[in-house]
């Protein structure tokens, strides 16, 4: 009997164990939501601010003091923003540029990443290095150099220049980042395409592109960010045909005015593109980023 009940008590004290345990995670863990939800807002603040100070009145937009929540909702700021400037045409500029660009560069960027992952040698391991290079100098010490080539070329003010600077500028980030994709793949995919008759490009085409869409994915929607959100080269190698949208947000504000509810809603819909085009790609990138990781 007194073992029956040791261990009965053994047991009574191993549920509150448990127990406690559990309590403990549920604690730890609601202590985790709450933080990355308010984390979230602090991030979405700002831009909840400027999506509705964008469907204010206008003249409620430049009020003060200023308020969070509209008095109603409305769409005159978009009305404005379409009436002041050309503005589709800015964001048709911005999206021909930074999409041709992406291609360019994730292509261009893939070869060159399947090319150093496979074949390793001296001299792809000084390129490497070239191009890390390339990517440590800053943007703003060598924009005038650009804008004097692009000068001298004709180019200026086309969107044949905006693509060929952001595909240069892109292509470095673009082989760093997919080397990490092409180190885990495994080699013996080439090694079986090569066995069934292809030659080394019809491999990468055909197998290693295939495999490695969550790479590509990620890739190009940095790539894309980078092009789409660049203001200072578009200011200085555009000005009237090829101009962007980041320069074009940038006219309503004047040593005279300030129209704000007109930028608050050319911001707002500056954002949706890249917020549609993640939205679409989010799984490719989760696990694209997770796939370059891990290395086999």
């Amino acid at each position: 009997m007194p073992e029956m009940h040791i261990e009965k008590a053994a047991v009574q004290k191993q549920a509150t164990v448990l127990l406690g345990a559990k309590a403990k995670k549920k604690i730890w863990m609601g202590f985790i939501i709450l933080l990355t939800c308010a984390i979230a807002l602090l991030f979405l603040g700002p831009y909840l601010y400027l999506l509705l100070t964008s469907l204010k009145p206008s003249a409620e937009a430049v009020s003060a003091p200023p308020s969070f929540w509209p008095s109603r909702f409305s769409f005159e700021n978009y009305e404005n923003m379409v009436d002041t400037l050309p503005i589709g045409k800015y964001f048709l500029n911005s999206l021909v540029t930074a999409g041709a660009s992406m291609l360019v560069s994730v292509f261009l960027g893939a070869m060159a990443a399947y090319g150093l992952t496979r074949f390793s040698s001296a001299a792809g391991g000084y390129f490497l290095l070239f191009t890390l290079l390339i990517r440590m100098v800053p943007m703003i010490s060598i924009a005038i150099p650009i804008y004097m080539i692009v000068k001298d070329t004709g180019l200026i003010d086309t969107q044949l220049a905006l693509i060929l600077v952001y595909t240069a500028i892109n292509v470095p980030f673009a082989i760093w980042l997919l080397m990490g994709f092409f180190d885990s793949i495994p080699k013996e995919y080439d090694e079986a395409a090569r066995v069934d008759g292809c030659g080394w490009f019809g491999c990468f085409i055909r197998v290693i592109l295939p495999v490695s869409l969550p790479g590509l994915a990620a890739t190009a929607i940095f790539t894309f960010m980078l092009a789409w959100n660049d203001f200072l080269l578009s200011l200085l190698i555009t000005s009237t045909n090829a101009k962007t949208a980041t320069v074009g947000i940038s006219e309503f504000l004047t040593a005279y005015n300030l129209d704000l509810g007109p930028m608050t809603a050319a911001a707002v819909s500056f954002s949706l593109p890249v917020m549609i085009f993640s939205f679409f790609v989010q799984r490719y990138i989760v696990s694209g980023m997770t796939l370059g990781a891990v290395k086999e």
